[in-house]
């Protein structure tokens, strides 16, 4: 295809997905503390999406959703580890029925099932770029790169010169001290050593002449890995950065408030490369919203948390304004992933707890028993620090937006809290094994 290809005709196509990064940690963003130099440089050619959501923040089922276009609960592969099952298509499959040659880079996660969509794989992500594109040949090419960064653990000397700890910034629901300043700082660091990387894959399509020919999207799997983020349905854990840049349809510097969901990531694609998204697909092309900042957004997003190193069954519905989340497992407070309670921030946080000093917000942290429903204004409070369910003022807001929910469970096809598993493969009800195996903790 080579840089002769037009916008109009079939692009190239590069997807670079952050592992672990909160939305608001990147220059483009907001945050002008860490350094996102190539990912800024990407923002200002095309378009950066706002408010856009993913499907689950957790690490292997929001990458599968993502390319399979179905909700997590509905691909069979909902909890963290558990790999694809056979005849769910992802969406290189479907690129490769149009043509497109299909690679991807490092972290696949998907179990064999979906490994085996694609044609090419490199443990690799810059470095192995040249061999990837040379395969390609004249061929359109559609390319997945996992990064691994910014997922902990994290160490000294990812970048240098490292972040500035006194810089970075703290959010309300985290202690506001050395150890957490110093925990995100390393954080920041992982951020900058991926948008190095970026640089320079952006840098080779460059010199073959191929970046004027590709759409380029970067986002990432689930938020920030740190408590009440990861793993949550909290904005922290499911809103993602969202850039789509694509020379001679973007324009450049663009921006787009609409809900956006990546539910539609993959018909997007889809669409943009001239075929039709297939029945089973959740989601819907938002390639106007690319073309014109003033297409409609979406009225609702939606997302779900499944087992990640512990059961959980949270659904969650958000408008631009309110969000509504539904807890099925109130009797503990909310399961925080393993790498998190892990953490520096963690042991700061359990620290504060023991001497009496939590605010009020971070002490939602420890909640027990949780409450069944959440409801929160994002435009008061966008750290979702006070739940306002029972309140006059929202007892409205909270019955549509949970008959907006239930329409989408039933939609979807979503199971009931009765059917989940336990971390030793047990139905948490009737105590009866299952018989799959839940796989190993992330490494």
């Amino acid at each position: 295809m080579g840089g002769q290809n037009a916008a109009a005709e079939s692009p190239n196509i590069v997807v670079f997905v952050a592992d672990d990064a909160g939305w608001s940690d990147f220059g483009a963003f907001g945050n002008r503390a860490v350094r996102t130099p190539n990912l800024d440089g990407l923002a200002a050619s095309g378009v950066v999406f706002e408010n856009a959501f993913l499907t689950t923040a957790s690490c292997s089922p929001s990458r599968i959703s993502i390319l399979s276009g179905r909700y997590p609960h509905a691909t069979g592969a909902e909890d963290l580890h558990t790999p694809l099952p056979a005849g769910v298509d992802l969406l290189p499959a479907y690129l490769g029925r149009e043509g497109y040659f299909t690679g991807h880079m490092r972290k696949t996660h998907y179990g064999p099932e979906g490994d085996r969509q694609f044609d090419w794989f490199s443990e690799e992500t810059w470095e192995g770029l040249p061999g990837f594109l040379d395969e390609a040949g004249e061929r359109p090419f559609f390319l997945w790169v996992g990064f691994r960064d910014p997922h902990r653990p994290y160490s000294a000397d990812a970048v240098d010169p490292p972040h500035d700890p006194a810089k970075v910034a703290v959010p309300p629901y985290l202690v506001d001290d050395e150890e957490t300043r110093a925990d995100l700082a390393l954080y920041y660091d992982e951020i900058s050593r991926m948008d190095g990387e970026i640089g320079r894959m952006l840098a080779e399509l460059d010199r073959r002449g191929l970046r004027d020919s590709t759409l380029a999207v970067f986002l990432s799997d689930n938020g920030a890995p740190f408590p009440r983020a990861k793993a949550t349905a909290y904005d922290a854990g499911i809103r993602t950065p969202l850039i789509v840049s694509w020379p001679g349809v973007t324009l450049s510097g663009a921006r787009y408030p609409g809900l956006t969901s990546v539910i539609d990531l993959a018909p997007t694609l889809l669409d943009a490369a001239g075929a039709s998204a297939p029945e089973g697909f959740h989601g819907t092309s938002f390639l106007a919203a690319i073309r014109d900042q003033a297409s409609p957004g979406r009225d609702y997003v939606f997302a779900e948390r499944n087992w990640h190193n512990c059961d959980e069954h949270i659904r969650a519905v958000r408008g631009p304004r309110y969000k509504l989340i539904r807890n099925a497992y109130t009797e503990l407070p909310l399961c925080t992933p393993a790498d998190a309670s892990r953490s520096p921030s963690w042991y700061s946080l359990t620290a504060a707890r023991e001497a009496g000093e939590l605010t009020p917000g971070q002490a939602r942290l420890f909640e027990a028993p949780r409450p069944v429903i959440e409801v929160y204004d994002l435009e008061s409070d966008p750290h979702e620090l006070v739940n306002l369910a029972g309140r006059p003022e929202v007892e409205q807001i909270a019955r549509q937006l949970s008959r907006v929910l239930d329409a989408w469970i039933e939609e979807t096809g979503d199971f009931p809290p009765s059917r989940r598993r336990r971390a030793d493969n047990t139905d948490r009800i009737s105590g009866v094994k299952f018989s799959q195996k839940v796989p190993p903790l992330e490494p």
